[in-house]
């Protein structure tokens, strides 16, 4: 090969190299999120880094490291970098920025009470101590207040922190209802109660309305409210049995009459009063539904439909109620034959 050829050859591939560095450096890249895991070695953050875009040269970035001795000071945790960095400024990040705060969405349904949502925080590691966070919210009087939503939380932090952001929340969203006044006889405690027995109850968003004006005419007229899931939340973390299998959690299903018992200020079969405080923490449909009973609605009873759908059959008379209960056992047992 000619002298003339091979100096062809060096200068068209500098050249590539070049433009290619100048589009790497020059040009403001994209920002990317990495993650440093704890513990990583030098090798690793440079192949997060390479892998990311963000360096050109993970072999680099390692040299890098070990002429400046900063191996041990690359702080692991998430950092928003962008792409082309040259190693250097990279490696100048990763040990002067402080790592941002790993975050993570976390869902909690209507109807829960304090423990489910101590239990989940726990599982997803925004906390590290459900007990404690459970300590917390009964010390404060939480329950009904940890306002069912999507949140996205920092991991790792106090439950005191944690309780804040469902605080704000509630404030945003039901604050306002109660800023607008309660009806006779009604305040925020005896709504949330009632929100929170609703919850527990419906399946149909429409019927919300129908089960807190029963429970409030039952109020009115001194009866017992006689809700089932009062009962489930005084006997609090359950095991039954459903179909031979062996089940467990907070609602217990198929309560007995032993159950119905339960001697507890939260059980509406054994006191005549409201319980002392919401049983979970219902949404806003329930609590609007607890402000706005139904004018002339004057059902004091009503028992499922055994057909699937959720609803409920209401009565006003207990004669009538019985025999909508009797056509409910009636269905679930022909049922079960045919299953």
């Amino acid at each position: 090969m000619n002298i003339k050829k091979t100096a062809g050859i060096f200068f068209t591939a500098l050249a590539i190299i070049i433009v290619f560095a100048m589009a790497h450096f020059l040009c403001p890249g994209k920002l990317v999120k990495v993650v440093i895991p704890k513990g990583a070695t030098a090798r690793q953050a440079a192949e997060a880094l390479k892998e990311k875009n963000i360096i050109m040269s993970a072999t680099w970035f390692r040299i890098a490291v070990k002429i400046s001795g900063t191996g041990k000071k690359i702080m692991p945790g998430s950092y928003m970098l962008r792409t082309h960095m040259s190693s250097e400024e990279a490696l100048n990040t990763l040990i002067t920025t402080i790592p941002m705060a790993e975050t993570v969405d976390v869902n909690f349904p209507e109807g829960w009470r304090v423990e489910q949502v101590a239990e989940r925080l726990q599982a997803n590691g925004v906390i590290s101590d459900s007990q404690d966070f459970i300590k917390l919210a009964k010390e404060h009087g939480k329950e009904g207040y940890l306002f069912p939503s999507t949140y996205q939380f920092k991991k790792n932090i106090s439950s005191a922190e944690a309780m804040k952001v469902f605080t704000k929340e509630f404030e945003k969203q039901i604050r306002p209802l109660f800023d607008k006044g309660f009806r006779e006889g009604m305040d925020e405690k005896k709504v949330m109660i009632i929100a929170s027995i609703v919850e527990r109850e419906a399946v149909v968003d429409s019927e919300r309305p129908m089960i807190a004006t029963v429970y409030l005419n039952r109020l009115k007229k001194r009866m017992k409210l006689e809700a089932d899931p009062t009962t489930q939340y005084a006997l609090g973390y359950q095991t039954w049995y459903e179909n031979g299998e062996r089940k467990e959690g907070w609602w217990k299903k198929g309560i007995t009459l032993k159950d119905l018992r339960t001697e507890s200020p939260y059980n509406t079969y054994y006191t005549k009063t409201l319980p002392p405080g919401p049983i979970c923490s219902p949404g806003k449909g329930s609590i609007e539904a607890a402000m706005n009973p139904l004018e002339g609605f004057d059902a004091l009873y009503f028992v499922a439909t055994a057909d699937g759908t959720g609803r409920h059959t209401f009565n006003k008379n207990f004669r009538e109620h019985l025999g909508a209960k009797k056509v409910y056992k009636t269905n679930l047992r022909n049922e079960k034959k045919q299953n």
